[in-house]
């Protein structure tokens, strides 16, 4: 079943209605749960989730596949290997490698994430991790889906960029270096963007106005830049938009190899 950004928004409205129903102060979507019941680990909020990267309170983990993880993925989230043996159907990254991550200390604070509300993979993941003895695992179970419909911002790895220039034509390519460093050579097809023209490009062809779900890529001399424009973009309502980390100088020469 393919979930919709209605959907899921109209969940998240429902439950932040709930909410508000038995707490002192209205809460806001920002700030609500999937809420399940008969879990075994606690939700953690979007804002939840923003404060804890921003503090670095918990190692967040991407619970995913390798690939879904290179094209998309929460900054300042890590991904591990999958359970051998396991069918991709029944997908559940590695305990023993999560514990390498976390020096196999049992009480870290640990947050796990998918694919939103009709995902499984981090509810086994958190199920595995509290068979094998960890106390302090929480899920973000609104997932990635969410994270981009109110966040907006996302990070591709290197791998991610490739698979996509191969296999995704209908990507836009965004430069957010300046006019100059963008004349003196680019990737093939890439358009310039800086963050004092996001709004222009809306009305000059830029960016894809005819469907704001367009897969949008932003590279930048480096992360910090390419992750600005990236943020300006988001706010312009465009939700499948990530940054590439790494320099463009990185970059080039392995598009150049394709």
């Amino acid at each position: 079943m393919k979930t919709t950004l209605f959907q899921i928004m109209f969940w998240l409205a429902l439950g932040a209605v709930v909410t508000c129903a038995s707490a002192e102060s209205p809460a806001t979507i920002y700030e609500t749960t999937l809420m399940e019941s008969g879990q075994k680990t606690l939700e953690v909020s979007t804002n939840e989730l923003r404060k804890i990267l921003a503090e670095k309170s918990a190692t967040v983990f991407d619970a995913r596949p390798v690939m879904e993880y290179s094209m998309s993925h929460i900054p300042g989230a890590i991904n591990v290997s999958e359970k051998p043996g396991v069918p991709i159907s029944q997908y559940v990254s590695d305990v023993a490698e999560v514990g390498r991550v976390v020096g196999n200390n049992r009480s870290a604070p640990i947050v796990l994430y998918c694919n939103g509300p009709f995902c499984g993979k981090s509810k086994r993941l958190s199920k595995e991790l509290i068979a094998a003895g960890y106390t302090n695992v929480r899920r973000y179970q609104l997932g990635i889906p969410t994270w981009r419909a109110l966040v907006g911002v996302t990070e591709i790895e290197l791998a991610g960029v490739l698979h996509v220039l191969e296999k995704d034509k209908t990507a836009v390519f965004l430069d957010a270096r300046g006019p100059e460093e963008f004349k003196a050579g680019s990737i093939p097809a890439a358009r310039n963007v800086t963050v004092a023209d996001v709004k222009k490009a809306k009305d000059d062809g830029r960016l894809p106005m005819e469907d704001h779900n367009t897969r949008i890529i932003v590279f930048g001399r480096d992360g910090a830049q390419a992750r600005a424009v990236t943020e300006a973009i988001a706010k312009e309502a465009f939700h499948n938009v990530a940054y590439f980390g790494g320099r463009f100088d990185d970059l080039r020469p392995k598009i150049a190899g394709k």
